[in-house]
């Protein structure tokens, strides 16, 4: 009997096995929250595959890698070169992203549950993880050639999407958070609330003031790096602008729940962005490494025979990227805002995430609860396509933004990825600016 639930659990219409550990038992959710998990597990793959040293280990191996230890009689089949490094994140985020965009097409337009496709979203796991495994293998017989070349400007486009959409995510995130905040203490009288939200808005100003100094210290030179200098002010004063705009008589009128809080956290994921530009600098004068940071050695005269291919993997940007990524994705699955413009933005209604009680079938099973079947909470298609960016921006993450080169098959910093950074900044900062404006240009419109 086990066996036969389990089954239907992996390939039924419900997922039902993740009920009783799921903080909500909606279908909706539940689903979201798979698939997001579909995407980390690609994501610890990758990470699994570009930890230094692996390459080494695997070529201990007996006739596993082309080059490696050997065993009489048997031929090494493996191109190790492939299935570790930077070759290796490319082909397993350009599987996920396959994998993710397939669906993006096949659920446009899907209303409601009793859409058959909707049976395709919400259930038959355990034979989309196949396609998705299925498709991986794929990826790594494919020949290096130019893809890697295309593919990074491929992931180049989908990055720059997918850091303003994380900048929506983290507008909502603080919209609700206010709100919530400042309705508990209005509620219970209890002014705990608001020395809370006053301290973590004076903390997060306080870390991103401190990043303007850090980066004005270690990122600028009296003599160079003019372009690190324009980042850091022009941001700086974007920071200040939104801000002041933030709290001003006829903002606070239009848009009560608006203020400081989100200012500050706009502000501090901005900092990270203009940081995360500058570690792509080609120019090493202008952009040490963590290790000379750390250590306190000076970087302003790399030694002209330095291999250009050395890439540093793990670095203190693509860790942060990576924990603000794994927040925002948790984050867009279990989402309930009311914030009505990001409910637009991002495909969703209003209240979409919250949850109800599980439904316990005749077999014992908690199963989840088809909240659905009037209309979906969120667009199928679109959360595939968010996905899809991820895969691109958590390749391009791992790999730190590195163009490859296909003639001495090396990574090299690039100063398209600063660029499309930076304007990726300048983009979001102007969308939060224009949720503070838009209620006034446009008092007949409803901005709630």
């Amino acid at each position: 009997n086990n066996e036969v639930t389990g089954a239907s659990c992996l390939c039924g219409s419900a997922p039902c096995l993740l009920c009783g550990c799921c903080p909500s038992s909606n279908n909706s959710t539940i689903t979201r929250l798979v698939f997001s998990f579909f995407l980390l597990l690609g994501t610890m793959v990758s990470v699994i595959m570009i930890l230094p040293g692996m390459e080494t280990q695997l070529r201990k191996i007996p006739g596993f890698c082309q080059g490696g230890t050997t065993i009489p009689g048997i031929e090494n089949q493996f191109n190790c070169d492939v299935i570790v490094g930077y070759k290796s994140v490319y082909r397993m985020c350009f599987a996920m992203a396959c994998f993710f965009f397939l669906f993006s097409a096949i659920m446009i337009r899907v209303r409601s549950s009793k859409d058959p496709r909707a049976a395709l979203q919400n259930g038959f796991w355990f034979f989309k993880f196949l396609i998705l495994v299925g498709i991986t293998v794929g990826a790594f017989f494919i020949p290096d050639g130019t893809f890697h070349t295309v593919w990074f400007y491929f992931g180049v486009v989908g990055s720059f999407i997918f850091i303003l959409i994380q900048l929506i995510l983290l507008i909502d995130f603080a919209h609700s958070w206010n709100k919530i905040w400042v309705e508990n203490a209005e509620n219970t009288d209890n002014k705990c609330w608001f020395a809370g939200l006053l301290s973590f808005t004076v903390l997060q100003y306080a870390l991103a003031i401190t990043a303007v100094v850090l980066f004005y210290i270690h990122y600028t030179k009296p003599d160079d790096c003019t372009e690190h200098k324009v980042f850091i002010s022009l941001n700086l004063i974007f920071c200040i602008i939104i801000s002041v705009v933030s709290i001003l008589p006829k903002i606070q009128e239009a848009q009560p729940h608006s203020g400081l809080l989100q200012a500050s956290l706009i502000s501090l994921y901005t900092m990270y962005v203009t940081w995360s530009a500058m570690t792509n600098n080609p120019n090493r004068k202008c952009n040490p490494s963590l290790l000379s940071l750390v250590s306190n050695v000076s970087n302003s005269e790399p030694s002209g025979d330095s291999n250009p291919g050395q890439v540093q993997w793990w670095d203190a940007q693509g860790i942060v990227g990576l924990i603000i990524f794994l927040f925002c994705t948790l984050y867009a699955s279990i989402r309930s805002s009311s914030n009505t413009q990001v409910n637009k933005l991002m495909q969703t209604e209003e209240g979409g995430g919250s949850g109800g009680e599980g439904v316990v079938g005749e077999d014992g099973i908690r199963r989840a609860v088809d909240n659905e079947e009037d209309g979906v909470t969120y667009s199928y298609s679109f959360f595939h396509f968010h996905l899809f960016l991820a895969s691109l921006y958590i390749m391009m993450t791992l790999t730190n933004w590195y163009q490859p080169d296909t003639t001495t098959q090396a990574m090299q910093s690039s100063m398209p990825a600063v660029w499309v950074k930076m304007s990726s900044s300048w983009l979001g900062l102007g969308l939060y600016l224009w949720t503070l404006i838009a209620p006034l240009i446009f008092p007949d419109r409803d901005f709630n």
